[in-house]
């Protein structure tokens, strides 16, 4: 069974230019991209989508650096999605992630780790709904 998932691009990756080959990375590992968008959170909307980490002592960092600069969001659909995505992404820390997944290569820290994925089938469908209208995704 397809289903979906959500995942970002995150500004560190956007800025270093490695847009292209993420999504190249994302197509070579057999994703559909349902939806894609880039765009620049203000502050109250990157603290809007991570507000279920508004009592960590990260989240003040994370949402600072999520509207820093432009990032893209994107609907990916695969059998498994949610898992496909993550494993793909790699383990929170780059210097802990396998080789060959996005976070060891684009990756420079646990706070600035190129990527973001949803962690259940139902986080996908709130974090999609928070970014994409049903007509934006194909």
């Amino acid at each position: 069974m397809n289903n979906q998932t959500f995942g970002i691009i995150k500004p560190d990756a956007v800025r270093a230019g490695n847009i292209g080959n993420i999504i190249q990375r994302i197509n070579d590992s057999g994703f559909k991209i349902r939806a894609l968008k880039l765009v620049h959170l203000t502050l109250k909307e990157a603290e809007g989508f991570y507000a279920v980490h508004r009592e960590r002592p990260f989240f003040a960092g994370l949402t600072e650096f999520m509207s820093s600069a432009p990032c893209v969001v994107m609907v990916l659909e695969k059998e498994g999605a949610v898992k496909a995505w993550r494993d793909l992404m790699g383990a929170t820390d780059p210097a802990g992630a396998e080789e060959g997944t996005l976070r060891k290569e684009f990756g420079d820290s646990v706070g600035e780790n190129a990527t973001h994925g949803s962690d259940s089938d139902e986080n996908a469908a709130i974090e999609i709904a928070y970014f994409f209208s049903n007509l934006e995704i194909v």
